[in-house]
């Protein structure tokens, strides 16, 4: 029965992703540059400048989210949220406005790279670049807020062939969020719904599959149609795109 309800789901989830596949990106465009670490204002004056006269259709960005603040600061901070407000080195969300306005306005939309799996790993009390804190030993993120109860138990990913230790356990020691609580998928859906607000076309998934499909499919089904303000079509939807590695030997 659960090989079963474990096959629905991916089909169900197959089914839907299809429906995802729109990048929403003007007609004559159709490609996207990954201007990783950049700054806000910087990507809109490179939209402005360069990038629509290219026949750029879109910008991949990097993780929005306020990020834990990590010694000598390593790209990879990034991808430690700490709360859902929108500041990073990269800027703030007046500047992430004004860039998503300036790009859609020549026609090159934004995606945007989010962190949805887990939170920041075990960095004691730790401040984010918003200068939110949080007690990442006890999962305490107060600026979201979550609680121990919003994680799954701990445990180390040490098993690519089974899917309830990838899914359900922790990726590089990170806190992993309990996607089917309907609280994290509350805080979730109101994160990419206020992407969506601020005139983004899509996001890239990170972390896709360290997360269950049928949740993930619930996830996307609350998001909100694209916002007509920045130029898109009634009833566009998001474009979705998934982090998934795979070097041929997991199961998964």
């Amino acid at each position: 029965m659960k090989a079963l309800k474990l096959f629905v789901a991916a089909v169900i989830f197959t089914t839907y992703a299809v429906a995802r596949k729109e990048t929403n990106m003007w007609n004559d465009r159709s490609t996207i540059v990954h201007l990783f670490e950049w700054k806000y204002l910087d990507i809109a004056e490179e939209c402005e400048k360069f990038l629509q006269h290219k026949g750029y259709g879109g910008v991949q960005v990097s993780p929005v989210s306020e990020n834990v603040i990590v010694a000598n600061r390593p790209w990879w901070e990034r991808y430690q949220p700490i709360s859902y407000k929108i500041i990073t080195r990269s800027g703030n969300e007046e500047e992430f406005l004004n860039m998503t306005g300036r790009c859609n306005n020549v026609g090159v939309r934004i995606y945007v790279d989010v962190v949805i799996n887990h939170m920041t790993g075990d960095n004691g009390v730790a401040t984010g670049t918003g200068k939110s804190v949080a007690d990442t030993s006890y999962k305490q993120y107060p600026a979201v807020p979550y609680g121990p109860n919003d994680f799954n138990s701990d445990c180390i990913i040490n098993n690519y062939q089974d899917a309830s230790n990838v899914r359900n356990c922790e990726l590089s020691g990170l806190n992993d969020l309990k996607q089917d609580s309907e609280y994290v998928r509350g805080k979730i859906v109101d994160f990419l719904n206020k992407l969506v607000a601020l005139g983004v076309a899509g996001f890239r998934v990170d972390a896709a599959k360290h997360m269950w499909p049928s949740d993930l499919e619930v996830i996307y089904s609350r998001v909100k149609d694209l916002n007509t303000s920045f130029g898109f079509a009634p009833g566009s939807r998001p474009y979705i795109y998934q982090e998934v590695i795979d070097l041929g030997n997991a199961n998964i």
